[in-house]
């Protein structure tokens, strides 16, 4: 028993120190000897573990990067409330929220599709279920305020969840190029107009 938390110890360690690494420096820049040296375990730890380096990105997609956007913009949608009013926390505080580091990085799944999503199916699949899970989270929330009429009925909630995580993982990636927030303060103003214009 205690080998097995050792070895999930190990493994996490691993996983952690690769989202971090991949984060700042990216995906394809970050090599096994990169991350061996900030962990201090030996190759043999990570071969134990992980067959290649991609079987390691898919990894930090599936457990890192998806929990993150699933915590961070997916779970709040699913709460009762005011369907505008979730919108506006969910994309706008969310936004204000986020601390010099993270403005700085992007966000690590945008960064994960700009750098890697072309590559190969298996990264575009693992990037993709997470798109498609908040698009769905965002068309049931939008479907759910056009029926309590808190949002307009001619909107397409499918085009309005398209849009919304486009602008939003757009500014991200596009703040990264800025050292202050005024960019960042632009598309919130002009976000939260288009959050206006849909609201009933």
């Amino acid at each position: 028993m205690l080998q097995n938390q050792k070895s999930e110890l190990t493994k996490q360690v691993i996983l952690n120190e690769s989202f971090k690494l991949f984060y700042e420096n990216g995906f394809k820049t970050t090599s096994v000897d990169t991350i061996m040296k900030a962990t201090k375990l030996t190759k043999g730890a990570f071969y134990h573990h992980y067959k290649n380096k991609k079987e390691l990105g898919l990894a930090v997609i599936g457990l890192k990067v998806q929990k993150r956007v699933h915590d961070g913009m997916i779970a709040p949608l699913y709460k009762p409330g005011n369907a505008i009013h979730i919108l506006e926390t969910t994309f706008l505080d969310r936004l204000k929220s986020f601390p010099l580091y993270d403005k700085q990085h992007g966000c690590p799944m945008n960064n994960f599709i700009n750098e890697v999503g072309d590559l190969e199916i298996a990264y575009q699949i693992a990037l993709r279920r997470i798109i498609e899970d908040w698009k769905a989270a965002l068309i049931q929330l939008i479907n759910r305020g056009q029926e309590e009429k808190t949002i307009n009925k001619t909107v397409s909630s499918n085009s309005v969840a398209v849009y919304l995580i486009s602008a939003f993982e757009g500014i991200r990636g596009i703040r990264k190029l800025y050292d202050n927030d005024d960019i960042l303060d632009e598309y919130i103003l002009g976000l939260s107009l288009y959050l206006k214009q849909i609201k009933v």
